[in-house]
Parts: C-alpha cells; structure tokens; sequence
C-alpha cells in the first residue's frame, strides 16, 4: 500500500469515525444512536486494520478484528436488547411511555447547541494535538486531532444527556476515542491489552444493562432524573 493510498484510506475512516460521533449528538432515537455507534466501531476497526495492513504487523489485525466483533457487534446487541425491552405496547398510555423511553426527549443541551459545541471542541482537539502532529507529522498523527476530538464529544455526550442508554452511549464514545488515540499515537496498543481494556468495557455495559432493566421495573423509564426519587426515600 503505497503513501497516497494509506493517507486516503486513513483519512476516510477517521472521517467516519469522527462522523459518527457527530450524528450520536443529532439524533435522538434511541436506536439510530446504537446504529451510529455501531458505525463507529467499524471505522475504529477500519483504523486499527489500516495501521496493522501499513506496518506489517498481525497483531495489530487482530486487534482490528477484535475492536470490530466487540464494538460493532457485541455491545451494540446488549443495547439494542436493552432497548426491545421497552417496545411499544398495545394499551394506549404504555404506548406513550414506550415512545418516550425510546427516544433521548430531555437533553440538557439543545441539538444545535450540541452540533455547535461538538465544532468547538473539534476546534479544541485540533489546537490541542497541533505541538503533537509537529513533532512528527506522519499520517497516522495528523489524524491524531480526530481521536481527541471523539474523547471530548464523548465526555460531552456522557455530561448532557438524561437518559441511561444515551449516557451508555457517551462512556463508549470516550472509550472509542481514548483507543483511537491510542492506535494512532503510539500504532496501537498490545492485544493483550486491548483485550483486557475491551473485557472492562464489556463488563460496564453489562453491568449497565442490568442497572437500566432496575430502573425500568422501579420507576417505570430509564430518565435519570428518575434516581432523585432514592434520595428522599
């Protein structure tokens, strides 16, 4: 794979991988976020693959591999799960209920002061990152400023939004962009690592899960406005 390739390649997948951390802060039904993230995981995989293919290394495939099955796959199968729990129902009132615990309809941040910050602080990651890129402007750092910029949006995400899934959704979105940032630092981290970091995340989600089917059986939503209520009992 020749200079030009790589560097096209690279840019088109931290593109995405920047894109859909974008549409996470647009969209408010719930499952359209799942599929962005999902979306997501592919480019994080595109990314680690892409490095791995450059620089000869099968561990670093692995890895991709690894990054792809979990990210695009498996954690977006726990959400959706989550989310076939709260399907409309047949009754009237439930079916409101559902609707509402299937879409994010209470963020603390509007959608265009969410699509304005999100710039700024891409604005940010690129001021940031830019002593970094100096120091050794190969393709793979020049992307660096995308992975920051995806730490932050996450951050953003996890801070400004109300419900349990979207918050899931913020937490995976800083991981997404701590290992990017990881991959194109340092190219990549080792797979046993990575596998150790990725099973954390897995557990999380799980435990996650778990904490939103409660919710649900004891207040009736996912709103975590809905945990005040435990504090004046």
């Amino acid at each position: 794979m020749n200079d030009s390739v790589f560097t096209q390649l690279l840019d088109l997948a931290c593109g995405a991988f920047l894109l859909a951390a974008v549409a996470v802060l647009w969209l408010r039904q719930l499952t359209s976020i799942v599929r962005a993230f999902a979306f997501q995981g592919v480019a994080l995989a595109a990314v680690a693959a892409l490095l791995g293919l450059r620089e000869g290394r099968g561990e670093l495939l692995a890895v991709a591999a690894g990054v792809g099955l979990l990210r695009a796959g498996a954690l977006p199968h726990l959400m959706r799960r989550v989310l076939a729990a709260s399907r409309p129902g047949d009754g009237g009132g439930r079916y409101e209920e559902d609707v509402s615990e299937a879409r994010e309809t209470r963020p603390l941040v509007n959608v265009a002061a969410s699509l304005l910050s999100a710039a700024l602080l891409t604005f940010l990651a690129y001021a940031v990152a830019r002593p970094l890129v100096a120091l050794d402007p190969t393709p793979a750092t020049r992307a660096l400023p995308v992975a920051l910029a995806v730490v932050l949006i996450g951050f953003f995400t996890l801070v400004t939004r109300r419900r349990a899934l979207a918050q899931v959704v913020g937490f995976l979105l800083l991981d997404n962009g701590i290992t990017a940032t990881a991959f194109l630092a340092a190219s990549g981290v080792p797979l046993i690592v990575e596998l150790g970091v990725s099973f954390d995340v897995l557990l999380a989600v799980l435990v996650l899960q778990i904490l939103t089917t409660r919710m649900r059986a004891a207040f009736g939503g996912t709103g975590i406005d809905d945990l005040r209520e435990l504090r004046d009992r």
